[in-house]
């Protein structure tokens, strides 16, 4: 039975996200004695990237080269992924958790009749029945969902699983679908795009910055860090609403929240609503002069100490280790 992976890109690239929920649906696939993933991807993306799926578990890419679905519109992907899902017969479709997933996978739910869950977590458990763990309040808790419908839907969270990259090159089909133009009533007329070499949502590493920074000046600090780690950088709620940082930098409950493998702050203290976006990081990294900041009780490590003492050693070292 065929598992089918619903694939976002970002000008041409596919996310990385997506390549995660590929490797989520081929360890899937194996822990059920087997099972075809079967990427699809939508829009204007070139047969070379489309390629790379295969080493994160693809072992075929259906691709529907309707230049109208590139822009990301709900209604259309939704129609799209729901045509190759009846297509190729599947049971199961695993997306990554994002603002474009958490639509489609909406959409979808109803369209296949599907039961859906999201912020998935571990592969599910098909001992008895089909139960599937998720992480809910903002990751501090763990729920148990069963799923008794035929269709599901896994919108998977962003670290669930190793990303796989040890898997063969994947086959590319063309597919043409009939998609009404209805499904293409709602139009983008703009699209406002955080600038930066590596943006929030897809980061592996994050350096994020809060008031112990004291000023907008010291920032080449937070920065060249980043640029050594190869890393985005973000900020705490106060630096962005005082216009030390641009808003789309705020990392937080009411921000931006990431799941990186390494997530480094740099002078925040920890409120509750700071910790509720990053406490998904597998690996959290405090630096703050004052050893009573709450941060430190959940992070993995801590340094005690001065941030502009601290971050150019830090820099240097790392330069020194490439």
């Amino acid at each position: 039975m065929s598992i089918l992976v619903y694939i976002e890109q970002s000008e041409g690239a596919i996310k990385k996200s997506s390549l995660e929920a590929l490797s989520f649906a081929k360890a899937f696939s194996e822990k059920i004695g087997g099972g075809e993933v079967v990427a699809v991807a939508l829009g204007d993306i070139a047969d070379d990237e489309l390629t790379k799926t295969g080493t994160a578990g693809a072992s075929k890419v259906l691709h529907v080269k309707d230049s109208r679905l590139t822009s990301g519109i709900i209604q259309a992907h939704a129609e799209a992924v729901a045509q190759v899902f009846n297509k190729i017969g599947a049971k199961t479709l695993v997306l990554a958790k994002s603002s474009l997933g958490d639509a489609v996978a909406a959409r979808l739910s109803i369209k296949l009749n599907a039961g859906l869950v999201s912020n998935v977590v571990e592969l599910p458990d098909t001992s008895s029945g089909f139960k599937v763990k998720r992480s809910i309040y903002t990751g501090k808790a763990f729920a148990q969902t069963e799923m008794t419908s035929e269709n599901k839907i896994l919108a998977v969270k962003k670290n669930a699983v190793p990303l796989k990259t040890d898997g063969a090159t994947a086959a590319v089909e063309t597919l043409e679908l009939n998609l009404d133009d209805h499904n293409f009533s709602t139009k983008i007329i703009s699209t406002d795009k955080a600038t930066g070499e590596i943006l929030l949502p897809e980061a592996d590493i994050v350096v994020s910055g809060g008031r112990g920074m004291k000023g907008p000046e010291n920032w080449n600090l937070i920065e060249d860090l980043a640029k050594e780690l190869g890393a985005a950088t973000g900020c705490s709620k106060p630096v962005s609403d005082i216009g030390w940082r641009p808003h789309h930098e705020h990392v937080g409950q009411t921000g931006v929240k990431v799941a990186p493998s390494l997530y480094l702050a740099v002078g925040i203290s920890g409120a509750i609503q700071h910790l509720a976006g990053v406490n998904s990081s597998k690996c959290i990294v405090v630096i703050n002069k004052d050893p009573e900041a709450p941060f430190f009780k959940a992070a993995d490590y801590g340094i005690v100490g001065d941030a502009f003492e601290v971050l150019p050693k830090l820099t240097s070292a790392i330069k020194a280790i490439k």
